[in-house]
């Protein structure tokens, strides 16, 4: 049988998304649906998984798919094959794996968390190519990120490795949705951002959402409670890319998410906060640079990953991880 293309699939919080990857990242066919908001028992948001599939499994081109990659909000076990997202409540400890593949007719399948596939995205197509060293991020409704290290993906042992949102930068912090304290998500993610303007005194226009994107708007316009709120977000962003950094000496953050569609409201302040937390002489030349994948890079990423499985002789294993 042919197979020169991948199935991947991108699952969050707001949406589950599917795609039939080719060799070159070109998503060939695709097919979404919204994660239930209020999904009181896990079968709900597993059926949603089976809706994309197969729609994906309808199309003339899956009898060349070779394989399932899948990037899913975590915590994610890898080598169990199962998901807790935090911002998925109804599934802990989910066995997405077994589901995904009895549903593709027993194709391998790989997972890895989504930061994961994004640092994977732009280390085969986006900003880190060519690359050796990289931490790739995500910030918006949360804050995730994955691992570039010696010019390979990096996913750790159970596939959340580079896990940014989740370092405390502020131990006498308000507690944060995994359960610590003062972790940069609880700090910069959208809804942080917004709350924290609100919090202020800080509303947004007639017939807006109270939003990071209306709080960026603000900033534009000069408010200066808007400013502040992303003054601290670009801080806690800092603390953690510093602290990434100066742990395993990467070259270069690259920051996608709808938070980095701020633009300068965000990367300004974040490269003024990097000066005063990178200051060791083997991180000040450190890379901060908007991502280049877009809203796409979670289900090319989950391709990346499954090509490598592929590569590497693929298998049908519980889960498993990899890079392109």
């Amino acid at each position: 049988m042919h197979t020169d293309l991948v199935a991947a699939l991108d699952i969050g919080g707001t949406k589950i998304a599917g795609a039939l990857v080719d060799g070159g990242g070109r998503l060939l066919v695709r097919a979404q649906r919204p994660t239930p908001a209020r999904a009181g028992a896990a079968d709900r948001v597993g059926a949603a998984v089976t809706e994309v599939l197969d729609e994906l499994s309808a199309a003339a081109d899956w009898p060349r798919a070779g394989a399932v990659g899948i990037g899913s909000a975590g915590p994610v076990d890898a080598k169990a094959g199962s998901v807790s997202p935090v911002n998925i409540p109804a599934w802990r400890d989910y066995p997405l794996v077994a589901q995904v593949r009895e549903r593709a007719g027993g194709l391998p399948v790989t997972l890895v968390g989504d930061g994961v596939a994004i640092a994977a995205a732009e280390h085969w197509q986006g900003a880190a190519r060519g690359r050796s060293d990289a931490l790739c991020m995500v910030v918006s409704t949360g804050v995730g990120g994955g691992l570039v290290l010696g010019g390979q993906l990096h996913p750790g042992p159970t596939g959340n490795a580079g896990h940014i949102g989740h370092i405390s930068v502020d131990m006498n912090g308000g507690i944060c949705a995994c359960g610590s304290r003062g972790c940069v998500e609880s700090l910069a993610s959208g809804p942080s951002i917004a709350r924290y303007a609100g919090e202020a005194g800080w509303s947004p226009a007639p017939g807006d959402e109270a939003s990071a994107a209306a709080v960026a708007a603000s900033a534009r316009a000069g408010d200066l409670v808007a400013i502040a709120a992303f003054d601290r977000a670009a801080r806690a962003l800092a603390a953690g890319i510093a602290a990434t950094a100066t742990l395993v000496e990467i070259e270069i953050a690259v920051i996608g998410g709808g938070v980095a569609g701020a633009g300068e409201v965000l990367f300004a302040p974040l490269r003024r906060e990097l000066g005063r937390y990178a200051t060791l002489s083997f991180v000040q030349g450190l890379e901060v640079v908007p991502a280049q994948m877009g809203t796409d890079a979670g289900l090319v990423g989950a391709a990346a990953a499954c090509w490598k499985l592929l590569e590497d002789g693929g298998g049908t294993g519980g889960g498993g991880t990899g890079g392109r």
